[in-house]
């Protein structure tokens, strides 16, 4: 089944509906904050490497997750 791909606006929703800051969530999943927030802020896309991965977990792309 194909899970729902979230727009990174979405995923910041998402974060905050959790009650966790971009930070907590970022520091639990293992993430580079820096890079956290430029998948959340639409600047780096999430094609290759970190940016990837975060983009995975934050269910903006799809893909294995680590």
């Amino acid at each position: 089944m194909m899970h729902a791909i979230r727009t990174p606006a979405q995923a910041k929703a998402w974060i905050e509906s959790k009650g966790k800051s971009v930070k907590d969530f970022a520091e639990e999943n293992h993430l580079d904050l820096h890079t956290t927030y430029q998948v959340l802020a639409g600047t780096k896309k999430g094609k290759r490497g970190e940016a990837h991965r975060v983009a995975v977990i934050l269910g903006i792309k799809q893909g294995a997750e680590q």
